[in-house]
């Protein structure tokens, strides 16, 4: 079965993560949290928002964005940022590949977007004049987009 890594640097609104992982449960992907975090782990709107699913999903904690890279070492990296030209369904999406998403007030810092694990730039479609699309909601979307082109393996 194809493995997708959603990747959420440096989070720092907690139900964000508990959806994120809740919706990891569901996808099959592995998450990966990149310190610092804004909240711990155990605060209970993380575990509210997650319900029972920390039992069911794959979360690994990273202290930095180059130790996360590290543990995916030969993973396309693709970087959602709203400065992208290229849409998230204009990816051919492959086993392993990982989706790349910054913290929620600002997004991904220049020198991640600059580093070089990454293969690419690209954003979800919205309407103009709109700032950008929630954390949880934005790494649904993608990743979806990844696991249908997958077909949707072990999905019922």
């Amino acid at each position: 079965m194809p493995r997708l890594h959603v990747i959420f640097d440096n989070p720092v609104i907690p139900p964000n993560t508990g959806n994120a992982i809740r919706m990891c449960a569901g996808s099959g992907a592995h998450l990966h949290l990149v310190e610092p975090l804004g909240f711990d782990l155990s605060e209970k709107h993380l575990r509210r928002a997650g319900l029972d699913y920390h039992d069911l999903a794959d979360v690994a904690v990273h202290p930095d964005l180059d130790a996360c890279f590290a543990t995916l070492p030969h993973s396309r990296i693709f970087a959602f940022t709203t400065r992208a030209c290229t849409w998230h369904t204009q990816v051919a999406y492959d086993d392993g590949d990982a989706l790349l998403f910054g913290t929620e007030p600002t997004g991904l810092p220049e020198e991640h977007l600059a580093h070089p694990r990454i293969t690419g730039e690209v954003r979800i479609p919205m309407v103009p004049g709109r700032r950008s699309m929630n954390l949880s909601n934005s790494a649904a979307v993608a990743t979806y987009e990844a696991w249908r082109q997958f077909g949707f393996p072990g999905g019922i």
